[in-house]
């Protein structure tokens, strides 16, 4: 019960910072500037359901990317660690998203910003696909398995609520407030990428110093 609950809290915070709903609500207010409620809400909606339908695909396809690939477990741990790494490190800089955007790049795509940037890659990119990889190679039976697609499903529903209270949230905590739930967020963000990084590295420096014995 206790390694459920842990693997639930995992999931939970990982998911989350990694989707990074606070950070996203600037952006949106300004790529949905001078649209009404009802227009933005529609544009939150449609960028949550991509994100999520997106984020489950390769969920359930992970591992057999990695067959596919030749790739390892542990090779995409360590992979998956410095990429989380970096975007954590982002966000205790209070840089809000890792996504850059141009004013001309905006305008680009305000015909249809729900499903690029906003779903791929803001609230579902490298850092949350190859997390959730993760999170499901080390879901061992059923229950694990449901716990990290209902903590998906409950991150997606929770991250398309505070974008629709995205203007009153931002007014709400201000500039301060948002920079220091950024940078409480990118620190616990890099302790789960290091927690990646070494449990991916150390079955192979085990198997090295056991092969090198021999």
């Amino acid at each position: 019960m206790d390694n459920i609950l842990a693997y639930a809290m995992l999931c939970l915070t990982s998911i989350f910072t990694l989707a990074n709903p606070l950070g996203t609500m600037p952006v949106l207010l300004t790529m949905t500037q001078g649209m009404n409620d009802k227009e933005r809400s529609f544009i939150v909606k449609r960028a949550t359901i991509t994100a999520f339908i997106i984020l489950i695909v390769f969920v359930f396809a992970g591992q057999f990317i990695f067959m596919f690939f030749g790739i390892s477990t542990n090779g995409f741990r360590i992979a998956g660690g410095v990429i989380i790494f970096k975007i954590g490190y982002d966000m205790l800089q209070a840089r809000y998203t890792h996504v850059k955007l141009k004013d001309d790049e905006i305008k680009t795509y305000a015909n249809d910003i729900s499903i690029t940037p906003l779903g791929i890659p803001m609230l579902c990119g490298p850092g949350a696909i190859a997390n959730a990889i993760v999170l499901m190679s080390d879901a061992h039976d059923i229950t694990m398995k449901s716990v990290l697609i209902g903590s998906i499903a409950f991150i997606y529903i929770l991250t398309y609520y505070i974008l629709r209270a995205s203007s009153r949230l931002f007014n709400f905590l201000g500039e301060t407030g948002n920079n220091v739930m950024m940078r409480l967020m990118g620190l616990l963000l890099m302790v789960i990428a290091v927690e990646c990084f070494v449990g991916g590295l150390k079955p192979i420096l085990i198997d090295v110093i056991r092969e090198g014995s021999v």
